[in-house]
Parts: structure tokens; C-alpha cells; sequence
């Protein structure tokens, strides 16, 4: 685990623009299992995370289109809640940063770290917004 003084303006970075932070399994089981749409940003404390894929999510969250709920877990700190979600992901390998949209609880689109590391914010906002555009 990280030190929280570290992560906190990781966390804060979506928290303060919407995201809803979850921290134990039952959150996050709640939250996918849902009905309607949810889109989970899986946040970490790497450079891509920072530059690309923070910068990604708050962007299509803004658009005019986008999921019911925005929430996020952070990799490295709450275990649990991570491993939880991950499960939902599957088969897609775990990943951090990663993006995952759920429509009534079932996995529809998955971004993975290796299609955030190198890309710019607004390529990987454009993916995320063309599948709310399907989705949401």
C-alpha cells in the first residue's frame, strides 16, 4: 500500500469532479451489479495514469453523454474492493489504469493500460465516448 498523503490528490483528481470512491467488495459489487450504466476507472499511481487516463475519464465524463454512475477504485491501496472489480473484467488481465463500462452489471467496453501508455487524454476520451454514445 501507498502512503494516503500520496494518493489522496490522486483520489481527489476524479472525486472532485463526480467520481464516487469505493473501497470495500460490497461497493463495488452494488455499483456494477446496478441496473443501467457504470463506468469504473481503475486509478493508480503511475505516470500514465496521471497523464492520460485521469485526464481521459474527466474528460468524457463531461460529455453530454455518460453513465449513470462514474466510480473509481485505486490500485495499490483498497485490495479488496480492486480484486473485486478486476472479477468483473475478467477476461481481461488486471490492469492499472483501467477503464471498464458496465451496462446492467455485464462488462460492454474495456480499456486496458496498455491501450492508455503512449496515447494522448483526448484519443483515449474519444474511446470512452463513442462507447457512452452506444451505451448510455
Amino acid at each position: 500500500m501507498y502512503p494516503e498523503y500520496l494518493v489522496a490528490p490522486m483520489r481527489e483528481d476524479l472525486t472532485k469532479v463526480g467520481f464516487e470512491e469505493l473501497k470495500d467488495a460490497a461497493a463495488v459489487k452494488s455499483a456494477i451489479e446496478s441496473e443501467g450504466t457504470v463506468f469504473v476507472m481503475v486509478n493508480s499511481v503511475c505516470g500514465c495514469a496521471a497523464a492520460n487516463a485521469r485526464p481521459a475519464a474527466k474528460i468524457a465524463a463531461a460529455n453530454g453523454k455518460h453513465p449513470d454512475k462514474l466510480v473509481t477504485v485505486f490500485a495499490g491501496m483498497e485490495k479488496e474492493a480492486v480484486d473485486v472489480a478486476r472479477n468483473y473484467m475478467l477476461p481481461y488481465p488486471p490492469s492499472s489504469p483501467a477503464m471498464a463500462l458496465f451496462k446492467d452489471g455485464k462488462l460492454v467496453h474495456m480499456i486496458e493500460r496498455y491501450q492508455i501508455e503512449g496515447r494522448p487524454a483526448q484519443m483515449i476520451a474519444d474511446n470512452l465516448i463513442d462507447a457512452f454514445e452506444q451505451y448510455c
